[in-house]
């Protein structure tokens, strides 16, 4: 019996384990051109400008040759 719940509970958690972040859009109003970067649509009159990005920032990944060193 034991086993059988620790296989049930595994299998329940599993996909928890391989779900990722939603990625992060940049949207532009159609109506004043203003631009939001948000994980879903705002509504109806915005498109999507570009993305995906990997977080709100909405800017690319940066580089590791482009990093900032410290000195």
């Amino acid at each position: 019996m034991q086993k059988r719940a620790l296989g049930i509970a595994l299998c329940l958690v599993s996909p928890l384990v391989l779900a990722a972040p939603a990625p992060w859009f940049k949207w532009k109003s159609q109506l004043d051109g203003k631009i939001a970067c948000l994980q879903i649509s705002p509504g109806a009159g915005w498109q999507r400008e570009s993305g995906p990005y990997p977080d709100a920032r909405c800017a690319p990944p940066a580089s590791s040759s482009s990093a900032r060193r410290r000195p």
